[in-house]
This record gives structure tokens, sequence and C-alpha cells, in this order.
């Protein structure tokens, strides 16, 4: 089977990767792709949100199967085309993958259906907004866009000063573009974070191993949020029984709630939750793998990944054993210096040939007069398997020592 993966960031060729070592796949796409998946893969020319000529190579190329990495096709309805097409591709479609899309839908969708989530107000005026503000006296307060920003469009302000200045950039400024047409303002929840991952056909849920990502820039959470600065799994904090409460209380309510709306999900469901005084709370959701969550993840996959993505379009989930190896992983991101804001682009990498016993993931670089060089915010991550998460970060933080580029940032305590 040939396997077309869209997207050109760490996911993707983590995504290719586990794909390409399938026995019955014979030939792996990247549209775009990166540096790193030309190494296993043939990157195609073709935009990930370009639906018409990713559709229009699947089917002239004879395409088994086409795996999204990306939100923004998803949400955009590649799903429905494919399908509308008679092509095989794995994801949810456009009226599933709202959950992601619009942060007003699934905060309405989670108090519907009473799934335990933060108080929120929404707005589609920034006078209205501003005047809540005025009134409110609980600080930290979040500000999220209510469509996708490319994993930036949650602003945490401490301050009323700091709250009201986050809301006129989203709605008057249009920092995030359309995406801050409408706001939603929410309580600021305290405790540890996991991210929960799970394979979901029309039928069946089957959880991931766990993971714990890294979001802000700083060490000790400090600074500005990005897509995700490093990544270890498992995530000690997670257990069996925290696993059957937030199935019990989370996920299954939610895919029910989304069955009710006429809205039935089959993918890569995530969940970013909160554990919070009150119990486990719902932070967010996605409709596909994370970033960098999926560098620590699949790399413990023992069953094949193609039978998975398979059995998910096939409503057959029940029927295949999900193994997974026992040991530990930990990825640590490379950025480039100003990441989340603005970051030089074309800057020379070196010491990747030095790296041993971990697998470098590429994430934004690209290759340039027979060299490989920066193209995005995170550029690189690190990821090794190990029989713990120290030694796992051991390994990973020696091989990220060894590769350079003009501004390289990174994070010490991930895993801390």
């Amino acid at each position: 089977m040939k396997v077309l993966v869209v997207g050109g960031g760490g996911r993707e060729h983590t995504l290719a990767w586990k794909l390409a070592q399938s026995a019955q796949v014979s030939k792996v796409y990247c549209a775009p792709g990166n540096a790193g998946t030309a190494g296993i893969a043939t990157n195609l020319p073709i935009s990930d949100n370009d639906l018409p000529a990713l559709l229009r190579f699947a089917r002239d190329n004879n395409i088994g199967l086409t795996v999204v990495g990306p939100e923004v096709p998803l949400v955009n309805g590649i799903v429905d085309e494919f399908e509308v097409a008679g092509l095989r591709i794995f994801g949810p479609n456009a009226r599933a993958a709202i959950l992601e899309g619009s942060k007003v839908f699934t905060k309405e969708l989670l108090y519907k259906y009473d799934i335990p989530t933060a108080e929120y107000h929404r707005f589609t005026e920034a006078s209205k907004a501003l005047e809540f503000l005025d009134s409110n006296k609980t600080y930290p307060i979040v500000i999220k866009a209510d469509g996708l920003a490319a994993g930036k469009g949650v602003l945490i302000s401490l301050t009323k000063e700091e709250a009201q200045q986050g809301v006129r950039e989203m709605m008057e400024d249009k920092v995030f573009g359309l995406a801050g047409d409408e706001i939603i303002i929410e309580e600021f929840m305290t405790g540890p974070e996991l991210s929960m991952l799970c394979f979901v056909d029309s039928k069946t849920v089957v959880p991931m191993v766990s993971a714990k990502d890294y979001k802000r820039i700083g060490e000790n959470d400090t600074g500005l949020n990005t897509g995700g600065m490093g990544a270890i799994s498992p995530n000690p904090l997670y257990d069996n029984e925290l696993e059957a409460h937030c199935l019990e209380h989370i996920i299954e309510p939610t895919l029910a709630g989304m069955r009710k709306e006429g809205r039935p999900f089959k993918g890569i469901l995530y969940c970013g939750i909160m554990l919070t005084e009150a119990g486990p709370k719902v932070l967010e959701y996605n409709v596909r793998f994370g970033d960098p969550e999926t560098q620590v993840i699949l790399p413990r996959l023992k069953t094949d990944l193609l039978d998975i993505f398979e059995a998910v379009i096939d409503d057959t989930l029940a029927d295949l054993e999900v193994k997974w190896d026992q040991s530990a992983a930990a990825t640590v991101v490379l950025a480039s210096q100003g990441y989340p804001e603005a970051y030089p682009k074309g800057l020379v990498i070196s010491g990747l040939d030095q790296v041993k016993n971990s697998v470098v993931f590429h994430a934004g670089t690209a290759e340039k007069d027979e060299e490989v060089v920066t193209s995005g915010g995170r550029v690189l991550t690190i990821t090794t398997r190990a029989a713990t998460v120290a030694d796992a970060l051991t390994t990973s933080y020696q091989n990220a020592d060894t590769i350079h580029f003009s501004g390289k940032t990174m994070r010490r305590d991930i895993g801390s």
C-alpha cells in the first residue's frame, strides 16, 4: 500500500517514520514534509491545506490510505472530500472536527452534557468583554480565541490590564485573524495537566499510553505558551484508576454527546485535562495527534499503526488488540530564538550526524544547498526510549547538546 501523510511538522515526521515500519506499506509520501521526512518518504510540493491538489495526487497515484496530521485541513473538510471521492482517509470529518475548530462549540457541548470543565463566558463584541473584565475581581483569567490559532490563541492574564489588552488584540487588532471574532473568557484552573489521547471508531474507544507535555517557552513553566517544548511518557500522575475515571466522566460522555448532536467522531481524540482539587476537568479537545506527544507515544506502540488506522475507518477497533512497549520515552524540543513570536529562518543546522541512541524528528526544517536549515519555530525534537523517563531524558539532552544552530533555544527542565 502507498500511504500519504498530510503535514510537515514533527508529528508528521513521526507518523511517516512509524508507518514506514509497516510491512504492508510500500511507499510513504509527505505533503509537504520537511528535511527529516525526506530521508524516509517522498516529499511533495503540496501545501497541507491545498485540498484539491491533495485529492488529485491521492487519486492519480493510487494512494491506499491518507493520514492527516494537522487540524486545519480536518476542520476545512479534507475527510469529507476524500470520502466523497471514494478514497480512504484517516481522521474526523468537518462536522466532528469542530471539537477543535470552535472553542465556543466545545464549551457549549461540555456544559450541555454535564462534562466537567472551567466556568466560562462567551463574547462576540469587544466592548461587552471589556465590560465584563471591569467587574471581574478574580485573576488570573483565561482568554481564548474561538477558532484555530496555531496553538497560540490562549492567553493567561494575571491582571485586569493584561486581560483588557488581550481582548483588544484578539477582537480589535485581529492578531489571530477571524479566529478572534468570538472569544471565551473562562476561570483559571490550577493543578497538574495531562494529555489523554485515544483511538476512536464509531463504537469503541482505545486509550493510548499517557503523556505529559510542557507548553511554556521558559523553564519552571514561565513565559509564553507554545505548541510544546518537550514531552514525557508515561505521565507519572496517570494510572489505571485515573484513566477509568476520565473515560467514564469525560471521554465517553463527549463522544455520546457528539453522536446525539449528529456529529459522530472517528479518528484521534486528544483531551487536555487539568487535575484540579475538584477532580479532572477538560481544558481543550484536539481532533488529531498532539505535538510533541506523538513523538513519545508512537515509539512505544508495538501494534502496526496501519492496522489501527484501518480498524478505525472500518469500525473494527474492538477486534484489534493494541499493544504497547513497557519502556518510557522523552522528547526535547529545539526551537528558534524568538519563538513563539518572530524568529529567523534559513539557519544552518549542524551535528545531526553525531546523534546516538535517539531519534531526531524534524519539525521546522528544510534542505538548502545540500544542508539542513531551520524553517520554523520548533525546529527539531530529540526523542529517546529507555527503561525510565530519567534515562530517556539524559540521552535526549546529551544528543540535544551535539546539535547546533544560531539561537538554539530549549528548556532544560522537561520531566522535572
